[in-house]
């Protein structure tokens, strides 16, 4: 790596240098050209000394007037490129070197991730590098890997730290000569930018058709692809980290064809739309309502896909097919964020499915042979590249619920994650999460490490991955785990890796790590605090299918103090993926003659002998599987193609409701027109507070009702039984704040209701915002049980 040695000479005499300083800076300094903004900061101010990264930290050693160096301190922060965000942890008075000028040091090769550090993420292509793309004068014109400091890859190309480009698969492109010179000029905005690169001596794209064919010139490449999509044609387009399915989401067509390929019939696809207009925004508001924050969150440096309500019943230049997210009200809309994003969009001006490039199930693929293997019965043509892909990352997920942005799923620019921890500890400790939307977390001092979301682990090739992951996190940062922790249940694949490993293993239940990980996020771990925790199922410490639970206390002394009556579901998960048996299996046990419309006579009676004899029928106590039944007994999902299919239509009908009829009005409500069914409360044998859901089973199967007021009374009656909770357990202790965090959090209606009757308390609603309300926050709750020593589980977190 060129290191710059040319300054300015400043006309100071080196006697005149009053003051020398040593900064130690924290925070995300790195890969955001944050050296080249202190390099010209510097000389601005006429100082002289030298910078460098070190063990994830930024260093200065400054010297010149006492004026400069006060100023100097002063526009460190407050003057940084957007993103950095730095700190000045330290500053130490040094003697004078009477240096010659001011200089880029390079980076020792040692490095290893300090408490300080934050990874360098991937970030979306900056306004300057677009309007050079886009300028026929400019030699960077058409370019599909135009970079500067301010953005492109970082993360997805790393090899080692700290961030060089010695250290990225860009190693592989040797720089020409004018790019040498961008490089090593301080008035270039591409001075020390490591990403740097042209049509001359950078990465390259190239298509290859099923056929294959495969066309080298970049331009001819594109306009293959592009002809294979206005054709009606599927391409898998490699793009930052990993492959995207991309077609033409206007085509009803191009979408079955998709669909039936890919074998994905219901699941909602996300659609990448034009930059239009100033803020790029313009193709977003034909195609779905936009607030203020979730237009903030669609332009956000990470490009995530945000899920908008649609105006699928209003007209727009381009109407998306009614195919993209059948039977819902929101659609999930990103904007082009890479160069050949921007390239492809502009050329066909209309919108494209970016689906992730995988088989169902399976983790995203990044490897252009691994792509033309495995989606060959899927995609129509290959638009690959020649800049290897690290770590795989697919594209985050956010949904505004409460006024503010949650993310669904952590991605792309906003993974790997560093959380601070109260204190230090003595022994790195390494968790490795759920079963489904798997993460894995590494604690070591007094920092925890996040790493991008997995997926499913019941796949080989999500496995493998995970095998992978647990090798590379603690690598990445030159630690060694001598714990772990896993879930409670003994068949998840983390599971049986953890007791394989030879740590010293610790098991977690699945909703005690939920209701750590919200406690963590929000600075409670040492405060009791009531939490409710609903999603799917999870094995609870009496080694019973929990997912209805309501928790007091704090990490590592929790006390369930509310949960749902069990309930049977036979077949286990099989009744997950066919809601109408949970369906049967409720009515059933009300006394109501339900029969699902899609099983035969003869799987209807070897069920109905299944709940009699209890076979294969474990209990339950799952919020998320009463939303399952729920949706099968209104007849709107009685089998699951996808995961979270059933609430989310179940939520999308009853929002329509709640929005369109009077009676779900709240001024309607509050006036007592529209009650809510009432669930019973009853103290059980163990001073447990069980829900009697039976009424809500009953109400559920009125059919002297529309489809859609049961749905939405299903969601407000559960939102009143929270408020009713808290209420009753606000008697025998001092709750002044309440948590909400299991996937079921993620129905907007459901949580928004009940933060309106709970603030009426006056009581403050803790919500996540910084991780996922799903099972991807497990390994970090798992992290935070495990700092609570086994044998003292009252005592303080560390």
């Amino acid at each position: 790596m060129a290191i710059c040695t040319e300054s300015l000479q400043h006309p100071e005499a080196p006697a005149a240098r009053k003051m020398a300083r040593r900064y130690e800076l924290h925070g995300p300094v790195q890969g955001v050209g944050f050296r080249p903004f202190v390099y010209r900061l510097a000389n601005t101010l006429n100082l002289w000394g030298h910078v460098w990264n070190a063990d994830g930290r930024v260093f200065i050693e400054v010297e010149g007037s006492i004026d400069a160096l006060q100023a100097f301190a002063h526009r460190l922060t407050a003057e940084a490129p957007t993103p950095t965000q730095p700190t000045i942890a330290a500053i130490q008075a040094i003697p004078p070197t009477h240096a010659p000028n001011f200089t880029i040091q390079p980076s020792p090769t040692n490095a290893r991730l300090s408490a300080a550090h934050r990874f360098p993420l991937d970030q979306a292509m900056c306004d300057a590098c677009l309007n050079e793309m886009n300028n026929p004068e400019n030699r960077r014109h058409g370019y599909a890997f135009t970079h500067c400091n301010a953005c492109g890859p970082r993360y997805s190309i790393m090899t080692g730290l700290p961030y060089d480009r010695e250290r990225t698969t860009l190693a592989a492109f040797p720089m020409c000569a004018e790019c040498a010179a961008e490089y090593g000029d301080p008035a270039n905005r591409r001075f020390h930018a490591q990403g740097i690169g042209c049509p001359s001596c950078g990465p390259q794209i190239h298509y290859r058709s099923t056929s294959g064919d495969t066309i080298r010139n970049p331009q001819a490449a594109l306009i293959a692809a592009l002809d294979c999509l206005r054709d009606g044609g599927i391409v898998a387009v490699r793009g930052v980290g990993g492959y995207h399915l991309m077609a033409d989401a206007t085509q009803d067509q191009a979408v079955a064809t998709l669909r039936a390929r890919k074998r994905r019939p219901d699941k909602p696809l996300a659609v990448m739309v034009p930059w239009h207009g100033k803020d790029g925004l313009d193709a977003v508001h034909e195609l779905a309502e936009l607030t203020e924050c979730e237009a903030e969150a669609l332009c956000r440096p990470e490009r995530p896909i945000v899920l908008l309500r649609s105006k699928a019943k209003q007209q727009a230049s381009h109407r998306l097919s009614a195919q993209i997210a059948p039977g819902l009200h929101e659609v999930g809309l990103i904007l082009p964020y890479a160069p050949i994003h921007h390239l492809m969009l502009s050329a066909l001006d209309r919108p494209l499915i970016a689906t992730s490039g995988n088989i169902s199930g399976e983790p995203i693929i990044i490897n252009p042979e691994d792509a033309e293997a495995q989606l060959a019965e899927i995609a129509d043509g290959f638009l690959h590249h020649d800049r290897r892909i690290v770590h795989p990352l697919e594209d985050g997920i956010y949904r505004r619920i409460a006024g503010r942005m949650r993310p669904i799923r952590l991605g792309r620019g906003a993974t790997p994650l560093i959380f601070d921890l109260p204190q230090t500890i003595e022994t790195p400790l390494l968790a490795v999460g759920a079963e489904q939307r798997n993460t894995t977390s590494l604690a070591w001092r007094d920092q925890l490490l996040l790493s991008p979301q997995l997926g499913d682990l019941s796949g080989f090739a999500a496995q493998q991955r995970f095998i992978q992951q647990t090798t590379e996190l603690p690598a990445s940062v030159a630690i060694s785990a001598r714990r772990v922790c896993h879930d409670r249940h003994p068949d998840y694949a983390s599971t049986r890796w953890a007791k394989a490993s030879g740590l010293k293993c610790r098991a977690v239940a699945h909703h005690h790590a939920h209701a750590s990980a919200l406690c963590a996020e929000k600075g409670l771990v040492d405060t009791d605090t009531l939490i409710f925790t609903w999603d799917g199922t999870g094995l609870g410490s009496d080694d019973t299918l929990w997912g209805g639970e309501t928790f007091y206390g704090r990490p590592g002394a929790w006390r369930r103090v509310a949960s749902f009556a069990p309930f049977l579901m036979p077949g286990g998960d099989a009744a997950i993926r066919s809601p109408w048996r949970l369906a049967q299996s409720l009515a059933w046990a009300c006394g109501l003659p339900w029969r699902a419309t899609t099983a035969t006579n003869e799987e209807r009676q070897l069920l109905q002998t299944m709940l009699e004899r209890g076979l294969n029928s474990p209990p339950t106590s799952s919020v998320g599987r009463l939303f399952d039944a729920a949706a099968a007994l209104l007849r709107l999902v009685e089998n699951s193609t996808h995961e979270s299919q059933a609430p989310s239509r179940l939520e999308s009908v009853a929002t329509e409701a709640t929005t369109d009829s009077k009676l779900y009005r709240s001024e309607a409500r509050n006036a007592g027109e529209m009650l809510p069914v009432d669930l019973p409360i009853e103290q059980d044998s163990d001073d447990l507070l069980r829900v009697d859901w039976r009424p809500l089973i009953r109400m559920m199967t009125d059919e002297t009702r529309t489809v859609a007021e049961r749905a939405a009374d299903f969601h407000h009656a559960l939102a009143h039984l929270i408020h009713k909770q808290v209420r009753l357990l606000r008697q025998t202790r001092p709750i002044e704040a309440v948590g909400l965090c299991g996937g079921v959090f993620q129905n907007r209606l459901l949580t928004e209701t009940a933060v309106t009757l709970l603030a009426a308390d006056g009581i403050e609603v803790l919500l996540p915002e910084r991780l996922p309300a799903n099972d991807a926050a497990i390994s970090f709750g798992q992290i935070i049980e495990g700092l609570v020593p086994e044998t003292n589980p009252g005592r303080r977190i560390l």
